[in-house]
């Protein structure tokens, strides 16, 4: 099992790396298909399926997929092309893919939110077909946003259980559960970090490593930057207030007046947190972290390194991204980091035991303790649903990214505290992950269905 860095860690847009940058990536994909197809088409349609319905207006999956279909790409979105072309579209019309010319796509009618069952790959599953003059469908294909903005076929996911999953990655260290991660780290004598650095160096240069790794760790920074600069409310009909700017000034203040509580650096860890989430639910860029709903944990958890630990130094940058790919994709192998398919313990509790790994790797902590804090972090999410109101990624996502930056950082102290040794060990706790998110009723699924999402008032 490998995968990258790079794989875990994607620049895109928000407010959903499942909702919005999924059906997006989908949407590039099918053009893909299309110009390699015999096929001349006239006209696009779309319908959206499970989560990608219930949720879809909130995530802005519908604008996704036309701007996807449009031609446009998380990694390079540009928010003021995307704005011209998408009312050019519901203008016209009209979609001018490029390498295929003009086709035929009124989002009024071409585009469909099918509230009946989901469609029996994943929770978030969409249809995309090609049609001729006449109106006859040529070409289809159907595709599942499994979360982190990765994207699988139909035929693709059903394969994902079979023969192909239980190869063994080509990588000097392929561990597919923590337990081989630390047998391969003490008979190596390395560390997470550096153990997934030469996985990564069968794909990649280490100077191509570093600069990737530079530009992941520059977006997110800018993010929390943009954030704590931001003001007014975020779009969406609920009237939520960004509250990042006032709590960075309120904090700067009372950093003057030398009076400051102790608790006080929760506050910090929030506020780096909070400001990632309300610049995701504002449409920004973020980086998935392992998604866009829990971005703000990771990023949050390094700029307090930073900002806050004596002797922190920016030359260990690297490591604790790669630690934290390590357990992210150690989650996400063996149960899942989509809140589609195990609520959002598989999001914010992912990230938090990714973000607990990697600061107690900067810290010192031996592989054993490393893994013990992704463990602590990720148990105390266990159970945790997905409830957005309204199906916007605000509340209750924006504070629960700080809280679960909180939790990393608490996680990261414990096991430091130790000497590695404990009872319950990740790979246990990310099986009771999977576990608890099969058995989790629909309704506490990134449906809006159940818990605050229905007793929360929505105007």
């Amino acid at each position: 099992m490998f995968l990258s860095v790079f794989d875990m860690f994607k620049v895109g847009i928000g407010p959903s790396s499942s909702h919005t940058m999924g059906p997006m990536v989908a949407a590039a994909r099918f053009l893909d298909t299309l110009r390699a197809s015999p096929f001349h088409a006239h006209g696009l349609r779309a319908s959206l399926h499970g989560s990608l319905a219930f949720t879809g207006v909130g995530h802005a999956t519908d604008r996704a997929t036309i701007l996807g279909l449009a031609g446009f790409e998380p990694a390079t979105y540009d928010a003021e092309k995307a704005e011209t072309a998408l009312a050019r579209i519901r203008q016209t019309h009209v979609i001018d893919a490029p390498g295929l010319g003009p086709l035929s796509f009124d989002p009024g009618k071409d585009l469909l939110f099918d509230y009946g069952p989901a469609l029996p790959g994943h929770a978030n599953g969409m249809i995309l077909k090609a049609a001729d003059a006449q109106g006859d469908v040529i070409l289809q294909e159907t595709y599942y946003s499994i979360g982190g903005g990765f994207v699988l076929t139909a035929d693709e996911i059903a394969g994902a259980g079979g023969a192909r999953a239980r190869q063994r990655a080509d990588v000097p260290y392929p561990f597919e559960s923590a337990a081989e991660m630390l047998d391969m780290a003490r008979a190596s004598g390395l560390s997470i970090a550096a153990m997934k650095r030469a996985n990564e160096l069968k794909f990649r240069s280490g100077a191509e490593i570093d600069a990737g790794i530079a530009r992941l760790w520059q977006v997110m920074n800018d993010c929390i930057s943009r954030g704590m600069l931001g003001t007014g409310i975020l779009p969406g009909g609920l009237k939520v207030r960004r509250r990042a700017k006032g709590i960075h000034d309120a904090l700067i203040a009372e950093r003057g007046l030398n009076m400051t509580a102790p608790h006080t650096i929760n506050d910090w860890m929030s506020l780096y947190a909070m400001a990632v989430n309300e610049e995701n639910a504002a449409g920004g860029q973020v980086v998935t972290a392992p998604t866009n709903g829990a971005a703000g944990v990771v990023p949050a958890v390094l700029r307090y390194y930073l900002d806050h630990v004596p002797g922190a130094s920016v030359s260990r940058i690297g490591d604790y991204m790669l630690t934290a790919a390590a357990i992210g994709g150690l989650c996400k192998h063996n149960a899942s980091i989509s809140g589609a398919e195990c609520g959002c313990q598989a999001e914010v509790g992912s990230a938090a035991a990714m973000a607990a790994a990697g600061l107690a790797a900067l810290l010192g902590g031996t592989p054993e303790q490393v893994e013990n804090a992704a463990e602590i972090a990720l148990e105390h999410h266990l159970g945790m649903t997905c409830d957005p109101v309204r199906g916007l990624v605000q509340v209750p996502c924006i504070e629960r990214n700080g809280l679960g930056a909180i939790k990393a950082v608490s996680a990261a102290s414990l096991s430091l505290r130790g000497d590695g040794q404990h009872l319950v060990s990740l790979d246990v706790c990310i099986e009771t992950m999977r576990q608890t998110g099969k058995d989790m009723h629909e309704k506490y699924k990134e449906t809006s269905l159940g818990g605050l999402a229905v007793n929360v008032p929505n105007c």
